[in-house]
């Protein structure tokens, strides 16, 4: 299990008492994983304006904007196609487009249909998407709010909640689509084909999915090579300062498959954590043993920054705390797997690479 993309906090780590409830009911045990996992991609937390600018903010006007295909497409409908919790779904119109997450607001605006939707989820935080009013209320979906708006398809994920909404809506009689969430790089391509499919424009989709992945191997080729012949170690930490929350991201946290992708190691999958997250021990982080530190920005701001979070127990004495080396990525898109996933790699391997070692 892995958080999804979308910032969902749950749970006393996000500081709410109510998680936010998968499609179809968990039990428990696998809830309380979650909350660990949805809060990663939140970008919910307090902090101030301590956080460096990352590196493609820095070089880009349009980093917090997505880039649609050239030419728009024109949908051929009705489609069927499979959902992720089970049903099949018929739609026969995209005239009014409600996306449910973040990420896959971020692919339903890249294929050309952003005239088309008409809200947005907290998550979708985008330029594009500002305008448009959210349906959902503390991270959960308010069925009423997207009832209101009459859309014609609705698109969800798996980690979008609570089942009662959904079933409501469907209710209605609204076409609705589960999609599964992304873990790494090699799902980028398969959410794509999805949206496009249930939109009625699959040739679109293979044009941004082929667009997206050669992107993305570009950035791959300007990976240098370690002057040591020794991959970068880089531990992905989860810190919300404001709820005392400090985690440690195993193998399950989603940031292993850019980590790799940026030449990396994940000190923390690569220090035996085969989960998603632990709590931050000096013992954890002495075995990671990370050269740098990947931080969502307002995780940082939440820390008050570098001095505060070289306080944290453990950190200062890492090689990554002792040279003060930190990658920071917004919250909203770090691990959104989707469109803009060669702008977070771009971000990453600038800032991990960077003559003075810092990220900054």
């Amino acid at each position: 299990m892995r958080i999804s993309q979308d910032f969902a906090p749950t749970g006393p780590a996000a500081g709410r008492a109510v998680p936010r409830r998968p499609v179809r009911g968990r039990a428990a045990a696998a809830l309380t994983a979650a909350v660990a996992f949805t809060l990663v991609l939140t970008g919910c937390g307090g902090g101030g304006d301590s956080a460096p600018k990352s590196a493609a903010a820095r070089s880009s006007p349009d980093a917090d904007r997505v880039e649609p295909l050239a030419a728009p497409p024109a949908p051929e409908l009705p489609v069927t196609v499979d959902s992720a919790d089970g049903t099949e779904v018929t739609i026969d119109s995209t005239d009014r487009i409600v996306p449910l997450t973040g990420s896959l607001s971020e692919i339903v605006f890249t294929l050309g249909f952003g005239k088309q939707v008409v809200a947005r989820d907290i998550t979708a935080t985008f330029e594009q998407a500002t305008r448009l009013p959210v349906v959902t209320r503390a991270h959960d979906v308010s069925a009423e709010s997207v009832l209101s708006l009459k859309p014609t398809i609705v698109l969800a994920d798996t980690s979008t909640g609570p089942s009662e909404a959904i079933d409501q809506i469907r209710d209605a009689g609204i076409p609705l689509l589960v999609v599964e969430p992304a873990k790494g790089l090699d799902d980028v391509g398969r959410r794509i084909d999805t949206v496009a499919e249930a939109l009625g424009v699959p040739s679109a989709g293979a044009e941004l999915k082929e667009r997206t992945e050669e992107r993305i191997a570009t950035v791959q080729k300007s990976i240098p090579a370690p002057e040591d012949g020794k991959k970068p170690r880089v531990a992905f930490l989860y810190l919300r300062g404001s709820a005392s929350v400090y985690l440690l991201g195993g193998a399950e946290s989603g940031a292993s498959s850019l980590l790799e992708a940026a030449g990396a190691v994940d000190a923390g999958k690569e220090s035996g954590l085969d989960k998603d997250f632990t709590a931050i021990t000096s013992e954890a982080l002495a075995k990671a043993a990370p050269d740098a530190i990947l931080l969502m920005t307002k995780g940082f701001e939440s820390v008050g920054g570098m001095d505060g979070l070289v306080k944290i127990p453990g950190i200062a004495e890492t090689p990554a705390g002792m040279d003060r080396r930190i990658v920071t990525v917004d919250d909203g898109v770090l691990l959104n797997y989707g469109p803009r996933t060669d702008r977070v790699l771009t971000e990453i391997v600038e800032q991990l690479y960077a003559k003075d070692g810092t990220g900054q």
